[in-house]
């Protein structure tokens, strides 16, 4: 069954294609959530007028990101957490706390999930931690974790 896309949806399409799926997938999931309108011949046009906002919205998130980067990129952002006398800390530090300190201190409001961290800090010290905001647009800011008191 051929259907247009009124959102995206994963492994499927994304909002304003035109796309073949099983018809017990339009009956079951698309239709009821009203995701998807079975496509008829007269669509192409509202099809066109979907992508064409869609690729608006993109070009500004992405410009959006890219202003982000520019702020982001080469900072060093201070993060404070509780020590022991070997500088190993009291619980860790993760993408949540690293994107709460960019917000207080840079004032970028940043997505945990844009924070590519592979494992929590765990110790007193600079770390460089990469940062992917849109696509292929990145930054890397140095996180630096000082002992509290």
């Amino acid at each position: 069954m051929r259907v247009l896309l009124r959102t995206d949806v994963h492994g499927v399409g994304q909002r304003g294609d035109i796309v073949e799926v099983a018809d017990g997938y339009a009956r079951n999931f698309l239709f009821p959530t009203e995701r998807a309108l079975k496509a008829t011949d007269g669509m192409a046009a509202q099809a066109q007028a979907m992508r064409r906002a869609r690729d608006l919205k993109l070009a500004a998130s992405e410009e959006a990101a890219r202003a982000q980067a520019a702020v982001l990129d080469g900072t060093t952002i201070s993060v404070v957490a509780r020590a022991g006398p070997t500088g190993r800390l009291f619980g860790s530090v993760g993408a949540h706390d690293i994107a709460q300190a960019v917000e207080a201190q840079k004032g970028v409001e940043l997505d945990h999930r844009a924070i590519e961290l592979s494992e929590p800090i765990k110790s007193v010290g600079s770390v460089e931690v990469p940062l992917r905001l849109f696509g292929d647009v990145t930054a890397t800011v140095t996180v630096e974790v000082v002992p509290a008191g």
